[in-house]
């Protein structure tokens, strides 16, 4: 049920949240078979853990986890942003210039910021990148390192100057691929991807005191 997958992609339902079955199909306004169907795909994902005579809740993840996805994803995504520039087009830079404008203007701090809006526009800004890449392989290793810790991709989880960094780097990266610069580009999205793990560290080292 992509209803569900979402609500919990938007940070709807916090790490070690519970999810009960007859509470998610009454804000759904579905029965409890398709309910329970989902959590069942969503825990196949890794997005979701079923918890013998308890239920099924929101995945955490320890910090050592964390660690090992941020590793794979230095490795992965700077290479598939590399590889997509020499494939970007005017088209393809109008668009992720576009998105990267939109996500300065509404998550900028300020009465207009809205963080929930970010994690889609985010989602979708990367997907890009990657089609750009043209390399299925490394595409299909990425998304399966970062499936699950795609839910901690909450930006209310950003300090001011974090989510400021974030992004002015997707501004950059659009700059870097515009110019060509396969460097460039996997410059910044490294140091993209070592902001979001100083970021989603520190929140789970957080959680784990708790």
């Amino acid at each position: 049920m992509d209803a569900l997958r979402e609500l919990i992609l938007r940070g709807e339902f916090p790490a070690g949240a519970r999810l009960g079955e007859v509470e998610l199909a009454v804000r759904l306004g579905v029965s409890r078979t398709p309910v329970r169907e989902a959590l069942t795909r969503l825990a196949a994902e890794g997005i979701v853990e079923l918890v013998p005579n308890r239920g099924a809740r929101v995945s955490r993840w320890t910090v050592d986890e964390l660690e090992g996805v941020f590793e794979l994803r230095t490795l992965l995504e700077p290479q598939l942003t590399a590889l997509a520039v020499p494939h970007a087009g005017e088209a393809d830079l109008a668009a992720l210039d576009e998105l990267a404008a939109r996500m300065v203007e509404i998550g900028s701090p300020g009465p207009g910021q809205d963080l929930d809006a970010l994690v889609p526009m985010n989602r979708e800004f990367h997907a890009k990148l990657v089609a750009l890449a043209r390399h299925p392989a490394l595409a299909g290793a990425l998304a399966s390192a970062i499936h699950a810790p795609i839910v901690l991709r909450n930006f209310h989880t950003y300090d001011e100057q974090s989510l400021r960094r974030s992004l002015a780097h997707h501004v950059e990266i659009v700059a870097a691929l515009r110019a060509g610069d396969l460097e460039w580009a996997r410059a910044v999205m490294t140091a993209h991807i070592r902001n979001a793990r100083a970021v989603m560290v520190r929140a789970a080292q957080e959680q784990e005191k708790i």
